[in-house]
């Protein structure tokens, strides 16, 4: 099974940037979107409409975050939130059940300029954390979105200048750390763990995607269990129209 995640930062607008067929050149079998910005009743598109299955997660305030995933596989079951009502307006994470596992679609807050979310941040990791390790009682568990954290300084290009920046924070970063601790692992770093320059978002300023200046900041996390079943996991910097690009993971 082919996963594709991206954060698109505007379906809408994506879509009017050849997100269809940037996609079905891709081919996944299931499409955990991010940052869609869009209720399903604003977007009339028949490209959206030919995936048999798809759960929405919106947000309460228009115009802002929320989450979707799209599915050619049929689902045991779907879900949204992480049961928490403090952190459910946001239209933060959807999640579709399979036979073999949960795959949870995650698009985590961000910090803000002088770390002004952090204490949010905080709580939300904590949540999300339980969440997944609630699930992973069940079955195994697929994680992943835009997680707005580069881990380690391999992670993100200019390292020394942002160890006070969102996303590469003391705390976001051991956030980051307890989540893998809790049963988990970071598929790209496991498969590419001394891999350089390989980022999943760059600043629409100063041309930093030109001259690479990014971050790994978008992830696919499995479960241990699930490690052994994971074939690959790319990073796909060539497909333009987010400030983010996608990021794939085959499963066996």
């Amino acid at each position: 099974m082919k996963l594709v995640s991206w954060n698109v930062n505007g379906l809408r607008a994506t879509l009017g940037k050849g997100l269809a067929e940037k996609m079905d050149a891709l081919a996944p079998d299931v499409l955990c979107l991010q940052e869609i910005k869009a209720k399903p009743e604003q977007v009339a598109d028949l490209w959206l409409a030919s995936w048999p299955h798809a759960v929405w997660n919106p947000a309460q305030r228009p115009g802002y975050s929320g989450v979707l995933i799209l599915s050619r596989v049929a689902p045991l079951s779907v879900s949204t939130g992480i049961g928490m009502a403090e952190h459910d307006t946001e239209g933060r994470v959807a999640t579709m059940e399979f036979e073999d596992f949960y795959l949870v679609n995650c698009y985590t807050p961000n910090s803000q300029n002088e770390l002004a979310r952090l204490p949010y941040r905080q709580e939300w990791d904590a949540a999300f954390r339980a969440y997944v390790s609630g699930l992973a009682e069940k079955k195994p568990v697929v994680f992943c979105g835009d997680l707005n954290v580069a881990h380690q300084e391999i992670d993100l290009a200019r390292p020394d200048a942002n160890h006070f920046s969102a996303g590469f924070s003391d705390e976001e970063r051991e956030g980051f750390t307890q989540l893998l601790g809790a049963g988990f692992i970071d598929t790209f770093r496991h498969l590419h763990p001394d891999t350089k320059d390989a980022y999943s978002w760059w600043s629409f300023r100063g041309g930093a995607r030109a001259r690479n200046v990014g971050w790994r900041i978008d992830y696919f996390c499995v479960s241990e269990a699930l490690m052994p079943r994971v074939q690959e996991a790319v990073i796909h910097p060539d497909v333009t129209g987010s400030d983010h690009c996608p990021v794939s993971v085959v499963i066996a």
